[in-house]
């Protein structure tokens, strides 16, 4: 059973930064061979919250919710990662199902956008979102956006 703790940054302790950090650069920099840097300064940013999904004390999921004008024009989901080692069992889609969630609490109603890598389009449809641009490439990687309640 996954447990979920939805903080901003001046509440993570040093060990979830730490978690955090390292799951997300084991995901976004070493799987993908995307060398980049991973801190953009937005997990810092006012209203911005760490969702953390933990398996005991093993940090398996994470994302970052972002509130409306930060990165989009509409609150946004960003940072999607899970532990590899834990995959294969829905992970991905507790994971957005939990965001989600979040984001209806912090911001009922909101239009929420993503800038998702193109090859997972049909997972976040899934979910509701629909593609909103052509395709682009974000650190040499195919996204798009995709946009979910209007």
């Amino acid at each position: 059973m996954i447990q979920w703790q939805l903080l901003p940054f001046a509440q993570l302790s040093n060990t979830q930064l730490y978690q955090l950090l390292k799951l997300r650069v084991d995901v976004f920099v070493v799987e993908q061979n995307c060398p980049y840097p991973e801190l953009d300064g937005h997990d810092t940013k006012l209203g911005v919250y760490h969702l953390l999904g933990y398996q005991g004390e093993e940090l398996v999921a994470c994302s970052r919710l972002l509130p409306a004008g930060t990165t989009y024009p509409h609150a946004s989901i960003g940072r999607v990662a899970t532990l590899a080692s834990a995959r294969g069992n829905g992970l991905g889609h507790q994971l957005l199902n939990q965001a989600l969630q979040c984001c209806d609490k912090l911001w009922p109603n909101t239009i929420i956008d993503i800038g998702a890598q193109q090859h997972l389009e049909a997972f976040y449809q899934h979910h509701g979102f629909r593609t909103v641009s052509d395709m682009y490439l974000e650190d040499g990687i195919p996204h798009i956006d995709m946009r979910k309640g209007d």
